[in-house]
């Protein structure tokens, strides 16, 4: 991760010295887990747009900038800019830039939202920066540059004093981003590999914790925690896994094809007899049936292991497993639109897709939106359109999942705002046959799916969560004035 790198303080790119914190980022924000592109010329045009209707709406309703973007008038703006330049994928009317009742009235009744990808940054992770040399690697020191580049070249006078410390990507960051921010009912704690899996990111032992202690304060279940497995380490990785089962009691095991712990060079694959198999085996006799793995956004120093196609011998071989596929196996937007023009494919997602299609047995394999969202809808709807149709057709409405990968890309709720009114064209739906993006799928991939496959009951979920004290800290918050950070913590291109 050499690319030039800008902390972004808000969700725009610096230009001229300056900065516009749009509700919905106008480049590409990365997870940690892969080089993002430049902005391209339409959203440098998207944020020109968004600039221009929130100036011309804050003054006719004689607010600051500042106090404007508060409301849900700025996201309005910004999917108003979006169709302008994009055409229309948001259903989204010029009046709900100025009036709250009227945006409120087109969402309808609230979603249930699970996001099965969340993130934040343990503030133990890597005290040496050792990891900064090893390739592949997410480095502390990567993530301690914060906003020190921005700062330093003087391009936000704001910055002046802030030092960027781990504290704005630690769990009580998180919280107010996940759940005072944003909709967000359940979120499953996930992490980056590190050296070896007691040294992640964000260790298993830590992520059980914070979702011990937010559930217990809360005092209903909002988080779920991931265990970490690396088939790699052989009999090593069968204990560790015990021990995360027994004494940790993880929800699902996270798996990197891709990465590999200290003292390995390459992946290995899901379908291994060899390598993977013990540890599936092991999953199913501890009863931790779930495997969400990194496929897509090749992280690590070979990355074709991240192609998903090694999943699906594994899901048949396994059938008792669910494996959820994080990212839907995209392998990232560098290039995407001029493969799509020339092929009309989408890289690896659309090969996976025509996979399952000869595989209609197939039942435990779910696709995952956690960044794949969010990078197309802000760069290539059309391809985001593609990819939808592609894995509802491929897969089912009922196995596409919520994530968003979000404290990276700050609060989830620009992400759900967009997937509330993201629509596929007709043109699309009747050419290729996909399915439309009605409320009944939307709220299946919102939540429902993962409630199925993590055994949730939503009905008593949705009657404990206005009534904990996040709920009703959440209602607090919004009643006395919400103060969005409108902030992305991933680094963007410079």
């Amino acid at each position: 991760m050499a690319a030039a790198r800008f902390w972004m303080d808000s969700a725009s790119v610096m230009q001229q010295g300056k900065t516009f914190p749009s509700p919905i980022p106008t480049q590409v924000v990365s997870n940690e887990e892969f080089t993002p592109i430049g902005q391209t010329r339409d959203q440098a045009r998207v944020e020109q747009a968004v600039v221009a209707l929130v100036d011309r709406t804050a003054s006719a309703k004689d607010l600051s900038r500042r106090e404007f973007l508060k409301t849900t008038g700025g996201m309005a703006a910004a999917m108003l800019a979006m169709n302008a330049v994009f055409g229309r994928f948001f259903d989204i009317g010029e009046v709900e830039l100025f009036e709250t009742a009227a945006f409120a009235e087109q969402q309808g009744t609230p979603y249930f939202i699970f996001d099965v990808q969340t993130h934040y940054v343990g503030s133990q992770y890597d005290p040496l920066d050792a990891e900064a040399s090893r390739k592949g690697a997410v480095s502390k020191q990567a993530l301690l540059s914060l906003r020190r580049h921005i700062r330093e070249a003087g391009l936000n006078p704001k910055l002046k004093d802030d030092r960027g410390t781990i504290d704005d990507l630690s769990w009580r960051n998180f919280v107010k981003e996940v759940f005072l921010d944003s909709e967000t009912a359940i979120g499953l704690i996930s992490t980056p590999p590190g050296p070896y899996p007691h040294e992640a990111i964000v260790p298993p032992a830590e992520m059980a914790h914070i979702r011990d202690e937010i559930n217990r304060v809360a005092g209903s279940q909002r988080m779920l925690a991931h265990g970490l497995a690396t088939p790699q380490l052989g009999a090593a990785d069968l204990d560790f896994m015990a021990m995360q089962a027994e004494t940790l009691h993880v929800d699902a095991w996270k798996c990197y094809t891709g990465s590999c712990p200290k003292g390995f060079d390459r992946g290995w694959w899901m379908d291994d007899e060899t390598i993977a198999y013990p540890m599936l085996a092991q999953a199913q006799k501890l009863n931790v049936k779930r495997l969400c793995v990194h496929k897509g956004l090749p992280l690590g120093p070979v990355p074709e292991y991240n192609h998903p196609k090694d999943v699906i011998k594994a899901a048949k071989d396994f059938p008792d497993i669910d494996f959820l596929v994080y990212h839907s196996g995209f392998r990232g937007t560098t290039s995407v639109d001029e493969v799509f023009a020339r092929t009309g494919q989408i890289p690896w997602t659309t090969e996976f897709c025509r996979m399952k299609q000869q595989h209609p047995e197939i039942a435990n394999i779910y696709m995952e939106l956690g960044s794949t969202f969010a990078q197309l809808v802000t760069t290539h709807p059309t391809v985001c359109a593609h990819l939808l149709g592609q894995i509802i057709g491929a897969f089912g409405a009922d196995h596409v999942l919520w994530g968003t990968d979000s404290i990276w890309y700050g609060t989830p709720q620009w992400q759900i705002e967009a997937f509330k009114r993201f629509q596929i064209p007709d043109q699309l739906i009747e050419q290729h046959r996909y399915h439309p993006l009605t409320r009944q799928v939307k709220e299946r991939i919102f939540g429902l799916n993962a409630a199925r496959v993590f055994g949730i009951d939503v009905k008593a979920t949705r009657n404990a969560v206005p009534q904990d004290i996040l709920g009703r800290l959440r209602m607090s918050y919004l009643e006395e004035g919400p103060e969005p950070s409108h902030r992305a913590y991933g680094w963007v291109a410079g």
